[in-house]
């Protein structure tokens, strides 16, 4: 595997939390990506380009008209509190990203409504509030006050507290080490989260659409928690995802040995296979409808197999369960390169894999997040197939031929040969590989096989779908091409 450089970046970034951007504090180092809300995250003005307050919003005591025009799908984009039973004004207590009220910019958390479209809400109840703003049509004209006095009413988000992340413990400045952690403006806990990179999934445009191309997510190594953090800019989140990604990449040395040694090479949950090679990637899934979306699949090659896991199996036990597992021997690449679109730099990088089983063929598309990713699954796929080739070297199945049970052996280095199934199997024929003239199968359970010799075309009746004997010739011959230097 490649030796990665791990970058050290830090800068202010947004996170989605409670479905509101919140600025954070970005630092990241080799090992870790910390999060530490900025001074003033529950009362933002302008962050990354987004404003959530104009400089009349943050005037003290001043009533300010603002007009938000509704698109034509999606609603106002705010939740409110308060009300004449709660003896509070109304109160703006959330603005949802991407609607209305947050693209107007003029409006912020702690607004009081004191009218909309003229109705007076001053001595509304909440109820009579959310009727007035249901009626108010597509144009809203709202009479606003910011209420600084109670803004301590709004939950403000928490990243110790509201961010879920598996394996990553909120630190302290007594504990961090920061060396601003004894200033004035640091006394008591900071709002900080340290997230372990290992294992983590790093993509762009995968859960969320980024129609600005300024977003990267963050899936957690159990596929349960997804972080969203939104750049300035395209060039800033090219930047970050980049160095994320690297980290990342870096990491899996490591996680290659620690996986392996806790396998062990007798384990019979490993089987005796060595892991090759880890990593997430996104997997193409088939919605109702016909509908496509890409979901996490973290994908491991050992010597003999293809696994996929819905979450890094850090034990024994989750490495014997995985989602799907397929010989190498019977799975070929069949496309590698450029898809229609890209999320992020303007095509999709993808690959795909057949599998011949007895259920006919199955077959996976991938997306990698980088060139250099599809490289190295292209790499490890087709190397490894011709690997577990080398290793198995013979495949043998029970068949009938001409009304008679025998059985079939294609063998890496001798070729075919079929035999009574009997005590003492005598052979019946025995061809090396360069006899074959012709192979073919019917998709159900008879496979034809052509030497050129007396007996003519043999039709063999597997008793099952015939693709993974087939899928394993083509590799076995695919193997041996390669090997003879004949295909680079």
């Amino acid at each position: 595997m490649a030796v990665w450089t791990r970058a050290c970046k830090t800068g202010l970034l947004e996170l989605l939390l409670r479905e509101r951007w919140v600025r954070v504090s970005a630092e990241l180092t080799g090992e870790t990506l910390s999060l530490t809300a900025e001074p003033g995250t529950g009362d933002p003005s302008v962050v990354n380009g987004v404003v959530n307050g104009s400089a009349e919003a943050a005037a003290p005591g001043g009533v300010r008209r603002v007009r938000v025009v509704k698109a034509e799908a999606g609603g106002l984009g705010i939740s409110i509190k308060g009300g004449r039973e709660n003896r509070m004004p109304v109160l703006i207590s959330r603005i949802f990203p991407g609607l209305a009220a947050e693209r107007s910019g003029a409006l912020r958390l702690g607004d009081a409504i004191l009218a909309v479209n003229g109705v007076d809400l001053r001595d509304a109840t909440h109820d009579q509030a959310v009727q007035a703003l249901k009626r108010a049509g597509r144009e809203v004209i709202l009479e606003v006050k910011f209420m600084r006095e109670v803004t301590p009413y709004i939950k403000k988000p928490s990243l110790v507290s509201d961010l879920p992340w598996e394996g990553a413990a909120p630190q302290s400045p007594s504990l961090s080490g920061s060396e601003d952690s004894g200033s004035p403006q640091h006394q008591g806990p900071r709002d900080r989260k340290v997230i372990p990179l290992k294992m983590c999934f790093a993509a762009r445009n995968l859960s969320m659409p980024d129609l600005e191309n300024r977003l990267i997510e963050l899936h957690s190594p159990d596929s349960r928690n997804t972080l969203v953090l939104r750049c300035r800019d395209t060039a800033t989140a090219h930047a970050w995802f980049s160095a994320l990604h690297a980290n990342i990449t870096a990491l899996l040395p490591q996680v290659l040995a620690e996986l392996n040694a806790t396998l062990g090479s007798g384990s019979p949950t490993a089987g005796g296979r060595e892991v090759k090679h880890i990593a997430w990637l996104a997997e193409q899934a088939r919605l109702d409808g016909g509908r496509q979306q890409w979901r996490p699949v973290l994908m491991a090659v050992t010597e003999k197999d293809l696994l996929l896991y819905d979450g890094m199996p850090w034990t024994r036990d989750a490495w014997a369960s995985p989602c799907h597992s397929y010989p190498l021997v019977a799975t070929r690449l069949v496309h590698s390169g450029s898809g229609r679109r890209s999320p992020a730099l303007g095509s999709e990088l993808t690959f795909a894999t057949r599998t011949g089983s007895r259920q006919g063929v199955e077959m996976h598309v991938f997306r990698v997040e980088t060139h250099r990713d599809l490289s190295a699954w292209t790499r490890v796929l087709v190397q490894g197939c011709h690997a577990a080739a080398e290793l198995i070297k013979e495949v043998t199945v029970g068949c009938t031929l001409g009304g008679q049970e025998v059985q079939l052996s294609i063998h890496y280095e001798g070729g075919f040969t079929i035999s009574r199934d009997e005590p003492g199997s005598r052979v019946l024929f025995r061809y090396p590989y360069e006899r074959l003239k012709m192979s073919a199968d019917d998709g159900i359970r008879t496979l034809y096989l052509d030497f050129g010799g007396p007996e003519g075309e043999l039709a063999l009746d597997l008793h099952s779908c015939p693709k993974p004997i087939v899928f394993v010739l083509h590799t076995f011959l695919s193997a041996k091409v390669t090997r003879m230097g004949l295909l680079a």
